[in-house]
């Protein structure tokens, strides 16, 4: 009998003793956790968006030429080209090679997307913190102002923006900076709410009184205390707005506001040059690019959103409770089991 009641034991500590490090990593736990078509989707989502990534990386190795190359060895390309050998995806109507500009445009892509979220958060994050702490006229300025610019449009926002940082166009890296920063004004506004919501929650908390008592001057409790709490939930905000970025970015390019064309390869500008193509069968020059948007997009927000659920645990259990114990996620951190009331008291 004690034998069992030793078994029993063991294996309880076994359920409720905490992952390894690895596992503890954000997705690799939050895979492990998934279920059933969220399981899928995170899956399809990852695998697409670590595509895009690598292609952007390693892209002067996988594109056979320069983005603003017009000749080959045998002379130059041509324009309009149908795909061939020399060219497996045909060539534009400016006589761009078709591939390379899709994998040139990834990186294009990619460098905008972590130049704006990384301006986005720094900016966004610390208004938050400083509105949601201190409170009080500074506050409510910052709320108004943040609420007056989240409720603009968000395209026309950015092409007013672009305008009036680089006149419309710029080369590469003044371009990247331009989208960047016209993208980062759209995205402040959200990290500002979020922090703010969560800051104003947590500087009620019994350990930030503890910290006043003790003397931690403001700078110590927001950096150490009230910061680490409130930034939980950014990286689900973080994979959406990615996604939103390619396609502002890509807008943009469409509309003409972007990056110029000898500076960088990017999706937007191909599609506005390729958009009289398709009234004259010529598909490759428009089908491609268009392409490459929706899947890098697809392929972030199903991470997003895979992430989005997965973040609430109650949701998390329903889904493995209905697919049943079996497949059910056996390393849930002990904060999950408190927001879903324990043990099932």
């Amino acid at each position: 009998m004690a034998e069992s009641t030793d078994t029993t034991g063991r294996d309880a500590d076994a359920v409720v003793a905490r992952p390894s490090r690895w596992r503890r990593l954000p997705l690799i736990r939050q895979l492990r956790q998934s279920v059933g078509l969220q399981r899928g989707m995170l899956v399809a989502g990852l695998v697409i968006s670590t595509v895009f990534v690598l292609t952007a990386v390693f892209a002067p190795l996988l594109a056979p030429f320069e983005y603003g190359q017009l000749r080959g060895p045998d002379g130059p390309f041509g324009a309009q080209q149908e795909p061939s050998a020399d060219h497996l995806l045909g060539t534009t109507v400016g006589g761009y090679d078709v591939l390379s500009r899709v994998i040139w445009g990834s990186r294009t892509a990619l460098l905008v997307i972590l130049v704006a979220i990384a301006l986005s958060i720094f900016v966004g994050v610390l208004l938050g913190l400083v509105s949601g702490y201190f409170g009080g006229w500074l506050d409510r300025v910052l709320v108004v102002v943040a609420d007056a610019v989240y409720a603009f449009p968000s395209l026309l926002l950015a092409i007013v923006m672009a305008i009036v940082i680089s006149g419309g166009q710029s080369d590469l890296w003044g371009g990247i900076l331009a989208a960047a920063i016209s993208i980062t004004v759209i995205f402040i506004p959200q990290y500002f709410r979020v922090v703010r919501a969560e800051t104003l929650r947590i500087k009620s908390e019994a350990f930030v009184e503890s910290a006043r008592v003790i003397g931690a001057g403001h700078v110590r409790i927001m950096s150490r205390h009230v910061l680490r709490n409130a930034t939980r939930t950014l990286p689900l905000i973080l994979t959406l707005n990615a996604s939103e970025a390619i396609l502002t970015l890509a807008g943009l390019g469409f509309l003409g506001f972007g990056i110029e064309p000898t500076a960088a390869a990017e999706w937007g500008y191909d599609l506005n040059k390729a958009v009289s193509d398709v009234t004259s069968g010529i598909w490759w020059t428009s089908v491609f690019p268009g392409l490459a948007i929706v899947l890098a997009v697809l392929g972030l927000t199903l991470v997003g959103e895979s992430m989005n659920d997965l973040a609430d645990p109650r949701l998390r259990t329903r889904r493995a409770a209905d697919v049943g114990p079996e497949a059910a996620p056996t390393d849930l951190e002990p904060t999950d089991l408190e927001q879903t009331g324990g043990a099932s008291s």
